[in-house]
């Protein structure tokens, strides 16, 4: 054989290699875009109208959603709306004519008691209430309890819902709470959302309330703040606008707590007044800052300034600067005041007082007594 042959053999052998290779690939190719091809077309669908891409200059369509609405918060609002009504008082004015002044308030028994603030109805000489369905019926005043701001209607014939109290003692600062009432007396059933804020704040002269940033306007007060299972946890009952130095202020609403307004409430009921247990003291807060500038040992309670003569607390032995930090180990501080915590006593009931005195912790013990008029 020639080396002439054998080098086109040579050449052809190469030439086959290589055309099988590039042959392969594009066969390769070929093959893959088929696949891609036939996979997309299973996989593409129809774009529904209501998602397809805006073309420029057309209008744009709106996607149509469902939203499930049963949230608790409508839940806990359906059921307790019907018990909220407005209330309508006529009262005296200066020229010897008569006006009207509205608030709000809750039905909170099947006999038809409504609970709503003191200031709403004091001065009254009638008192009507509007039920949320609109119909109007006369209420009497059971009794009214300026302290706690707290008042007590009836209203003859069935109501349409009541409504049932929660425990104020369990609420949270960051707990979502509802205040329902008729701001202004036109908007009836009018609903705001908001958070608890603060425990145990003082507006004076009202102390033991509940802060909550909820919206609470004129005619608000009387009406209930309740919890997500639809509770009453609170009565709103004032809001502050501005401080001393005429700051404004937004969100700072308060309500008396529900465990307040219960025993204020089944008292008026019971008896038509109410009996405050009383010790004999006058008393200042104790906060750690004030424990640092009078250099107390206790941390929190109340140091007491004065002694009310022949009152349970002079009998005692109770004295001027004592820090009474407990009652029944009940601790006094800033979720627990000591009036919220006597509002769970009685007349007559014996208790014991933690003291500290001159950096002892001594117990003294005595009986409560009505508070005089």
């Amino acid at each position: 054989m020639s080396r002439s042959f054998k080098g086109w053999i040579i050449v052809l052998v190469l030439l086959g290699i290589l055309l099988g290779v590039v042959g392969g690939g594009v066969m390769g190719g070929v093959v893959g875009m088929y696949v891609a091809r036939s996979n997309a077309q299973q996989n593409l669908q129809p774009v529904p109208q209501e998602i397809k891409a805006v073309n420029p200059g057309q209008p744009s369509v709106v996607q149509n959603l469902t939203v499930n609405s049963t949230t608790e918060i409508i839940d806990a609002v359906n059921k307790l709306k019907p018990a909220v009504v407005t209330v309508m008082t006529d009262v005296g004015t200066s020229f010897g004519g008569s006006a009207q002044a509205s608030g709000s308030g809750v039905v909170i028994s099947q006999d038809g008691h409504v609970v709503t603030n003191n200031h709403v109805v004091e001065g009254a000489s009638s008192v009507v209430v509007i039920y949320s369905d609109g119909t109007r019926v006369n209420a009497t005043v059971v009794g009214t309890d300026p302290l706690t701001d707290i008042a007590v209607l009836k209203v003859n014939g069935p109501v349409p819902a009541y409504a049932t109290f929660g425990d104020s003692g369990a609420l949270q600062v960051g707990e979502w709470v509802i205040a329902i009432g008729s701001p202004l007396g036109n908007y009836r059933g009018s609903v705001t959302v908001g958070v608890i804020s603060g425990l145990n704040r003082r507006v004076s002269p009202q102390e033991g309330l509940v802060q909550t940033d909820a919206a609470i306007n004129h005619g608000n007060s009387g009406g209930p703040l309740i919890n997500l299972a639809g509770q009453i946890v609170g009565i709103n009952t004032l809001v502050v606008r501005d401080t001393v130095g005429g700051a404004p202020a937004e969100g700072l609403g308060f309500a008396v707590p529900s465990n307040t307004v219960r025993s204020v409430a089944e008292q008026l009921i019971s008896r038509g007044k109410i009996e405050y247990p009383f010790i004999g003291i006058s008393y200042r807060d104790v906060d750690p800052q004030l424990a640092s500038e009078l250099g107390l040992t206790a941390k929190n309670g109340v140091i007491l300034t004065e002694i009310t003569p022949n009152s349970p607390a002079a009998a005692a032995g109770l004295k001027a600067q004592d820090v009474v930090t407990a009652l029944d180990n009940l601790p006094i501080d800033a979720d627990n005041s000591l009036r919220s915590i006597l509002f769970r006593y009685r007349v007559g009931d014996k208790v014991t007082l933690s003291v500290e005195r001159a950096g002892q912790t001594i117990q003294l013990q005595l009986t409560l007594v009505a508070r005089p008029s």
